[in-house]
């Protein structure tokens, strides 16, 4: 089952106030970014926040699971949906203790 755009939707409404917040949908699902940084799966309409320990401090005792198959656990935090204040606060703590991405090489020419 894939997301559905109203979630992502509300997901990015309730990450308002943590800015610069976007959504790309990857394979049917959605990567949740912060500046341009991951931070984030939504994925068959639940929210997985990539785990840190700033990210385990703000949540206290958090739910893991994982995404899909295959994936590494990740805080579910689809019970927190509703609680704007928390989401803010997790994604910042998030996005602080996660490294910038690697930037991507230039494309080869073809010949």
């Amino acid at each position: 089952m894939s997301t559905d755009a109203g979630f992502i939707e509300h997901v990015c409404d309730q990450l308002h106030d943590a800015g610069g917040i976007t959504a790309k949908k990857m394979f049917g699902e959605y990567g949740i970014y912060r500046h341009g940084k991951i931070v984030a799966l939504a994925c068959d309409n639940q929210l997985f926040v990539k785990p840190t320990a700033a990210g385990e401090a703000v949540l206290g005792t958090p739910t893991i699971g994982a995404p899909y198959p295959g994936a590494k656990p990740h805080f579910n935090v689809s019970e927190s949906l509703d609680d704007p204040a928390l989401l803010v606060r997790l994604i910042l703590a998030t996005d602080a203790a996660l490294p910038m991405p690697k930037p991507k090489k230039a494309a080869k020419k073809r010949r």
